[in-house]
């Protein structure tokens, strides 16, 4: 009954504080225009000057340009959501006191740090949702048909790509005072699995395998592995355990 108490009171702040509106503007925008802009680029090539000469090397588009602009789009724009709205999450409520108050109800500390997860996982799920239908759609008219499971499976594997920097963020947020900090801490393990990612052999284990496995799977071909994918689920867990461990210990 506490969950469901503090998951009210973090869904109706994600809707005042206009997040929900933000991600949903955001994500639905990019997810319209991902395939117009794939179909698009060979016809804005020949508005640049010169850029005539350049247009008619550009090969026709299909619908897998208008997949791949779809998922780098929605990956780039929806990682900085991510790692925007968990900054301070948990440390803007310290350094406020509204925490202090709320934990005072009592509200168990794991509940507290439970419910801001899924309001946020709520929060990115439905814009995904939209946003995914919104790009099927305009795909549709403009390339053709997709296979519907499979661009589900597309879009699934990007939510869990966001909410493994939403978990991270959070975390980082519970560890300081400062939510400058926890969006600092935040990019810094965006450039860290970069890093890691571009070292032969050692991409798979990271979270970046989940949108290169999403591109396959959207274009209808199979994931080549999906030791990223158990890599990011043992990062979301581990963040949250994390996170409520240090919590706990704090003084609010």
């Amino acid at each position: 009954m506490k969950f469901f108490t503090a998951f009210r009171k973090e869904w109706l702040e994600l809707v005042r504080t206009k997040r929900m509106l933000i991600a949903l503007v955001v994500l639905v925008l990019f997810g319209m225009t991902s395939p117009l802009l794939a179909k698009m680029t060979p016809k804005i090539m020949t508005l640049v000057p010169g850029g005539e000469q350049f247009a008619g090397m550009i090969p026709e588009p299909t619908i897998n340009d208008a997949i791949a602009q779809y998922v780098k789009n929605i990956a780039q724009f929806g990682i900085l959501l991510a790692l925007l709205f968990g900054m301070g999450s948990v440390a803007s409520e310290k350094d406020k006191g509204t925490a202090a108050m709320i934990l005072s109800k009592p509200m168990p500390r794991f509940t507290f740090l439970a419910a801001k997860l899924a309001a946020y996982a709520l929060l990115f799920l439905i814009a995904i949702l939209i946003a995914g239908a919104a790009c099927y759609y305009y795909t549709y008219v403009l390339f053709g048909p997709l296979d519907i499971l499979q661009f589900a499976g597309m879009n699934g594997l990007i939510l869990i790509y966001l909410l493994v920097y939403v978990a991270l963020t959070v975390c980082f947020s519970t560890l300081t005072r400062t939510q400058y900090i926890a969006i600092g801490m935040g990019f810094g393990a965006l450039i860290l699995f970069g890093i890691i990612s571009a070292i032969p052999g050692w991409g798979v284990y990271t979270p970046d395998l989940l949108i290169a496995n999403a591109g396959l799977i959207g274009s209808g071909k199979a994931a080549e592995n999906w030791e990223g994918l158990w890599i990011s689920l043992g990062l979301i867990g581990l963040s949250t355990l994390g996170a409520w461990l240090v919590f706990r210990q704090q003084e609010i």
